[in-house]
């Protein structure tokens, strides 16, 4: 199977300008492409993650990445899929980030000689000439057809800026610079860009008279339709210090039962046949591929010795007796009080005891114990974050309960 073939198994793909071009290079390795990442924060996040799965896959392949880091794009700010503006940041902040970013991008990334290219797009958009570039590029865009694109709908509502109305437009000149300089012929990026990237491929054929492709991929969601890799606390993070590899192989731990294949397939690297193996697993079945979900992408983003560490942690806190069968309770963030539930109201709401006096009373007596720890102060508390990664409680010797913030 080519990658091409691979990647629509997987059920990346989401819209091509021209499969047949598309398809002929990647398969071939002729493609130098680019994925943009704006470093609106210290960290990369789980919907980087995604990104940076496909560059690699594509790498393996024999194709040559870009990857190109927004320094200058995150001064403005993508409007796309948000209601409201982003927070304008320092350049410090900016370059902070960027440097956090090239850090963590290493682990996926070849950058070796002859391979893949880092290259922050500030280093040509803060040199531009406000009125070359009118002149150069703004002739070359229609604002009736911009306003008709699905990045500024949500925004309209509330008001797009002239500031936000840019951004099409420098990312469209991002491609196109890479083109010239780089090579550059494909884009990669988000469902929610195709817009932008439409941008890009039109301003190279009116400014050069070639032709270059853009391919969106799918947005990861759950079978909700919700976006995966944000909780109630915030983002899962890359970053060890911001969620910890525990609390990240807990995250893809407790994915629901409809969503652990469709993660397994695009974001690990198993061989789509062992996964398509998988395709007939139910019960108890399905915890298994939790885990093996949970192991390889930990593996992935922090090594295997941590995903070893995060995954004995898990099983000693969950296995032992009281094991994956321990009953669950799903808390809603409706249930917290200021982010948190104390250690009385979190025993009521498990249903290990029957009320908050009954739960003072087992504490007090020394009964209950969370996570494997025993719990003596009434008034201990478990964060958001903590109880996305899954509490278990015990009362007594033999009685489990095993909690989940949804």
């Amino acid at each position: 199977m080519q990658i091409y073939e691979e990647l629509v198994k997987r059920g990346l793909i989401a819209q091509v300008t021209d499969e047949a071009e598309i398809r002929q290079l990647i398969n071939e390795g002729k493609a130098t492409f680019y994925i943009g990442f704006d470093p609106t924060a210290d960290s990369l996040h789980v919907g980087h993650f995604m990104a940076l799965c496909l560059m690699r896959r594509l790498q393996m392949a024999g194709n040559r990445p870009v990857v190109l880091i927004g320094g200058g794009t995150a001064m403005i700010g993508d409007p796309s899929g948000r209601t409201d503006m982003r927070q304008m940041m320092t350049t410090e902040t900016i370059q902070h980030n960027v440097d956090c970013f090239k850090k963590q991008m290493e682990r996926f990334i070849d950058f070796g000689e002859g391979k893949a290219i880092l290259v922050n797009n500030a280093d040509w958009l803060l040199d531009l000439n406000y009125v070359d570039v009118l002149r150069d590029v703004g002739a070359c865009f229609s604002v009736n057809k911009m306003l008709a694109a699905e990045c500024y709908k949500q925004r309209m509502e509330k008001g797009l800026s002239f500031l936000e109305f840019n951004y099409m437009i420098m990312q469209s000149y991002d491609f196109y610079h890479l083109y010239k300089n780089y090579g550059c012929n494909m884009q990669f990026g988000g469902d929610d860009q195709w817009s932008n990237m439409l941008g890009g491929t039109e301003l190279i054929r009116k400014k050069l008279q070639k032709d270059a492709y853009a391919m969106t991929i799918t947005l990861l969601l759950n079978s909700e339709g919700k976006k995966m890799g944000k909780t109630q606390s915030g983002a899962v993070w890359l970053d060890p210090n911001k969620t910890s590899p525990f609390d990240f192989y807990q995250y893809w731990r407790n994915v629901g039962d409809a969503d652990v294949l469709k993660c397994i397939r695009m974001l690990t690297f198993l061989p789509v046949e062992e996964i398509d193996k998988m395709d007939t697993w139910e019960g108890e079945q399905l915890n298994r591929a939790k885990e093996i979900l949970a192991f390889e992408l930990t593996a992935l983003v922090h090594g295997e010795e941590e995903a070893k560490k995060a995954e004995a942690a898990a099983k000693a806190l969950f296995g032992a007796g009281a094991g994956e069968d321990a009953p669950t309770t799903e808390l809603s963030a409706a249930d917290l009080v200021d982010g948190a539930m104390d250690i009385l109201t979190l025993l009521a709401k498990s249903g290990l005891v029957a009320s908050k006096s009954e739960a003072r009373r087992t504490v007090e007596q020394g009964g209950a114990s969370a996570d494997g720890e025993k719990i003596t102060d009434i008034r201990h508390t478990f964060t958001a974050a903590q109880l996305e990664a899954g509490v278990l409680l015990k009362r007594g010797k033999k009685n489990y309960r095993r909690v989940i913030l949804k």
